[in-house]
Formats: structure tokens, sequence, C-alpha cells
């Protein structure tokens, strides 16, 4: 009788491990469809008035780098880019994309928002406590 239990036992959990995805690796999933290379279509983005965000808007990566530093984040997804620099007060955001295809990305827009609960910051301000902060390093 214990012999027949645990035989019923190990059947009930070889089930289940197939039901787990133990067995015969990963779903087949279709291959992507032969498409423009990489960089060919551009999505052109709305890019920002730059009032008060001057020298921002429309500056490549480098540029930003130079004028704030090292970004406390640089992400990169597919042709755009994401640099985050950090005040002592509020945390800037620069997103840049390429205007055509094959262009260097440029900054389009800024956000800003306050480092202590995230509510919006305004972008200049922020701007300036960041140059301020690079200057006191």
């Amino acid at each position: 009788m214990i012999g027949r239990g645990i035989l019923l036992a190990g059947l009930a959990a070889s089930v289940l491990a197939g039901c787990a995805g133990g067995g015969g690796g990963s779903p087949r999933r279709p291959a992507p469809a032969p498409g423009a290379p990489r960089g060919s279509i551009v999505m052109v983005p709305q890019v920002m008035a730059p009032a008060g965000l001057e020298g921002v808007i429309g500056s490549p990566a480098a540029a930003l780098t130079r004028r704030f530093g090292s970004p406390r984040i640089d992400l990169a997804e597919g042709d755009a880019r994401k640099l985050q620099f950090g005040g002592p007060s509020c945390v800037l955001d620069i997103y840049l994309y390429p205007l055509a295809a094959g262009a260097e990305p440029t900054a389009t827009h800024v956000a800003a928002r306050i480092r202590q609960g995230g509510a919006p910051a305004d972008p200049g301000a922020c701007i300036r406590e960041v140059e301020r902060g690079k200057e006191a390093r």
C-alpha cells in the first residue's frame, strides 16, 4: 500500500513538472520579418521650444556632458538616448533623438523633477542648479 502511494506521488510530481515548463525547451517564435536596416527609418520627434533651455535643446551628448559633467544615467535604446543629471534638489532628464536617418542624436526634450517626491520642477532652474553643482566639484 505504501509503495503504491509513493508511486502515485512520483507520477503526480512528473505530470506537474511537465506543466511547469520543464520539458522540451522554449517555444518557437516566428523569425522577425526582414525589414529596413537599423537607422534608415526615423520617426522625427517633436522638439521642445528652447525658451529657457538654450544650449540644451539641439545639443549632442558630448556637449551636454561637457556642460553638466558625467551623467548619473546614460541609457541608450535603439537610436534614442537618455542622460540624467542630478542637482542637490532636482533631477534633470535629457532625451536625445536623431532628427534624420544616420544623424547624431541631439537633445529634443527636457524633464525636471524635485529629488524628494518627484514633483515636476522648472527645467531652467534645474539646469542652473546642475551647472552650479558641476562647478562646485
